[in-house]
């Protein structure tokens, strides 16, 4: 069974994504609501679950999962979503505008993804 190359290119976004998750973690840990403990932890986990679920993408006997697992990502990571959008201080220089336009992109990401469950 072959995978389209839609899948292979949503995989490679997320595998992409969670390298820069080490390579410029103070980015991530910036936009991490105050209220969760241990900011660098919860940025090392979500890039290794971005980079894990990518490669399951590819696979084509765990893809389905791998992409509920990824759905799951997304909802847990919207509050750091939410919380940019709501806090100047760590807009990351992005206007308001743009970071209220990120919210709803984070629902055509889930349908992304749902599209392969």
């Amino acid at each position: 069974m072959s995978l389209p190359w839609h899948l292979y290119l949503m995989a490679l976004l997320y595998i992409l994504a969670g390298f820069n998750h080490f390579r410029n973690p103070r980015l991530y840990i910036k936009i991490i609501p105050s209220y969760f403990s241990n900011p660098k932890l919860l940025n090392s986990l979500s890039g290794l679950a971005e980079i894990f679920l990518g490669i399951c993408l590819c696979l084509p006997s765990i893809s389905k999962f791998a992409s509920w697992g990824i759905i799951a990502l997304l909802i847990a990571i919207f509050p750091a979503n939410l919380y940019m959008y709501q806090n100047d201080n760590v807009s990351l220089g992005l206007s308001k505008l743009l970071r209220l336009l990120r919210l709803p992109l984070q629902l055509a990401l889930i349908f992304w993804a749902y599209l392969y469950t």
